[in-house]
């Protein structure tokens, strides 16, 4: 019994043995393979000058030293900056803010994974740039530079949305309306700093918190300043947690928190179907330049409410939106090159048109300030609302925050604030009626921008 006991212990002690001594294999095998490949520049220049006949007088070593010195030149080490580094340690965080913390990880994870992309230094002239005409990564950046993505992430957001509370409380669409007073104050606010009006009104959809609508306008008015325009816009969607619940408490007090809302009325099959109907009519009358996102949006809001296509709409609001998230991210992000120079069309001065600029940091604090400002602009006019209204017609001003157009994470936010105030407070699909007609708000924003800016 002894005797097998001690060969099952001695079975054990050489396992892992075995275990380690394969993995020491496979990683002496792995750095052998990369040494070899590292070396073929030096291998191949010095044979190429043996083939020759160039043996005489160092020519092997000579030709051997070139081949390796142009490999070198070919590395990103070579030609890297300190400022790529910056940059891709943006790209590292914003990773890590996804994984560690859950802040929009379907939207940060693409970003800082093309953030990362963007700032590998290379040779241009090789088709692998994102601005380089002929890469892969230059066709698929044609969908964030002709507007192309935005319309098709609407579609998929209507097709998930239900706008039920909204439809049962139509006032509270004003809410909607009133946070995008961001928008408009973000936009002054560029004009002072010196921005061109084109460029202040790109700018100044950040205010809407609704990232594919900044990305569309900017598209238009703005292209050299797309990269930073969507990275803050999503920068601080993600941020809407942290952001929001200081600004909440600070102008609301206690006992308004504590305002309990009555149930939204039950909505018929009819009212659904008929809203995206009269919704896309009546906004796009009103702000024609914003068809390609309302059109698109309550498109996918009629595909789901009309009980007849729900094939279509199962596919905009998980596949198609899935895939148009990955390569809007990918090369959003990929567009945030440390340091671009291009040359000025009228003086021909090399100008840095990459994301590191002064005018990145301007736009990074006007966007705070816009956000803050939209923020602060909807809980005001929730307070100013409760003033008309009697009884258990008062709403929770609250909701008031989900005004801006980040998409549910606001009303969760509101949820989240209300139950820290009163556990059975549940404000959560009152907060959504703000919440989905911020969307639509920042998209008619977007179209009036347009049509003057343009």
């Amino acid at each position: 019994m002894n005797s097998v006991r001690l060969t099952f212990s001695k079975l054990k002690t050489l396992v892992p043995l075995k275990t380690k001594v394969m993995q020491t294999k496979r990683f002496v095998t792995v750095f052998g393979v990369l040494a070899l490949l590292f070396s073929l520049q030096f291998i191949g220049g010095g044979f190429e000058a043996l083939a020759a006949g160039d043996v005489a007088g160092g020519g092997f070593l000579d030709n051997a030293s070139k081949g390796l010195d142009m490999f070198w030149n070919f590395t990103g080490f070579a030609n890297a900056h300190y400022t790529n580094f910056i940059m891709i340690g943006v790209g590292l965080f914003f990773i890590f803010l996804a994984i560690k913390y859950d802040y929009e990880p379907l939207l940060l994870v693409p970003i800082g994974t093309g953030i990362l992309l963007g700032n590998i230094p290379f040779l241009e002239g090789y088709q692998v740039g994102l601005y380089e005409e002929g890469s892969v990564l230059n066709y698929l950046y044609f969908g964030v530079q002709q507007g192309v993505y935005p319309p098709l992430i609407f579609l998929g957001i209507g097709a998930m949305t239900d706008f039920s509370s909204l439809i049962s409380n139509p006032k509270l669409m004003i809410l909607g309306a009133a946070a995008q007073v961001g928008i408009f104050a973000t936009f002054w606010g560029a004009s002072v700093m010196g921005f061109s009006p084109a460029e202040a009104g790109a700018i100044g959809i950040i205010g809407g918190a609704d990232g594919p609508t900044a990305i569309f306008l900017s598209s238009k008015l703005a292209p050299h300043l797309m990269g930073a325009i969507a990275i803050a816009a999503y920068s601080y969607m993600a941020l809407v947690p942290v952001i929001q619940p200081p600004i909440m408490r600070l102008i609301i007090p206690k006992h308004e928190r504590l305002i309990k809302m009555k149930p939204p009325r039950a909505v018929s099959k009819t009212e659904k179907v008929m809203f995206p109907i009269i919704g896309l009519l009546l906004t796009l009358f009103i702000s024609p330049s914003a068809l390609p996102l309302l059109g698109m949006l309550f498109f996918g809001n009629l595909l789901k409410e009309s009980g007849v296509t729900e094939r279509l709409a199962d596919t905009a609001r998980n596949a198609m939106i899935n895939i148009v998230t990955i390569l809007l991210g990918i090369t959003v992000g990929a567009s945030t090159q440390a340091m671009r120079w291009v040359a000025d069309p009228d003086t021909g001065e090399m100008i840095n048109k990459g994301f590191l600029s002064v005018d990145s940091i301007k736009i990074f604090a006007l966007g705070a300030v816009s956000f803050m400002v939209a923020t602060a602009g909807g809980l005001l006019f929730a307070r100013l609302m409760n003033v008309f209204l009697k009884g258990d017609n008062k709403i929770n001003p609250l909701i008031g925050a989900a005004g801006v157009s980040a998409v549910p994470d606001s009303a969760r936010v509101v949820q989240h604030e209300g139950l820290k105030s009163d556990p059975n407070n549940h404000l959560l699909m009152h907060a959504m009626a703000p919440n989905v007609s911020g969307v639509i708000g920042s998209a008619v924003a977007a179209g009036i921008l347009l049509a003057f800016l343009m």
